[in-house]
């Protein structure tokens, strides 16, 4: 009867022991996707993408344009087929045919180009971002904080995703104004 006794203070002692342990660490997750898009760097990024790929799709419609006018110009062509000779059909057809390999190429080019940038800018910020996230979570004494999307269920308030965009637009913010306060200190001051 003692060993039975003894035997269930233990467990309930381990049991309470356990919980009271994970009860003490402390835990968080982040939404990587939504700190990119919220933060300052990533409103950035997603600026210059969009440009880029204005820039792009406008290169990209004035060669439509081109192929179009000589799409055009062949139809005229072939209507007039009695009094032109199918030599200067055949020379429009080449001309198209190069226009729409030139044009498949340089939409290729083009989405290997945006995908290229966009993958450097949200490598740089996320680097960035792991870095705040680490010294948060050193700061604050988390034991864990995890990829949300990784994560079936959690709290909501175990959600850290506001106060790591927070923290990092700040930490983004002071390194702006750190080269600007090296650049007066290494001025030579003018001497009265």
């Amino acid at each position: 009867m003692k060993k039975v006794f003894l035997l269930m203070l233990i467990m309930v002692l381990l049991t309470a022991t356990t919980a009271v342990a994970a009860e003490a660490l402390k835990t968080g997750f982040i939404d990587l996707q939504r700190a990119l898009v919220e933060s300052e760097a990533g409103k950035k990024a997603k600026g210059d993408l969009d440009s880029l790929e204005k820039s792009k799709k406008a290169v990209i419609d004035e060669k439509v344009k081109a192929i179009n006018k000589i799409e055009d110009e062949l139809k005229e062509l072939k209507k007039q087929s009695s009094a032109i000779s199918t030599e200067a059909i055949k020379v429009k057809e080449e001309d198209m045919e190069r226009l729409n390999r030139d044009l498949q190429r340089l939409v290729t080019d083009a989405r290997a180009e945006l995908q290229k940038k966009e993958n450097e800018l949200t490598e740089a910020i996320l680097k960035n971002l792991s870095e705040v996230v680490e010294a948060f979570g050193r700061e604050e004494g988390y034991a864990f904080i995890l990829r949300s999307e990784v994560i079936l269920y959690a709290k909501k308030e175990l959600d850290l995703t506001d106060l790591i965009v927070k923290r990092f637009n700040e930490a983004k913010e002071k390194s702006k104004e750190e080269p600007k306060e090296k650049k007066e200190e290494s001025k030579p001051k003018k001497k009265k």
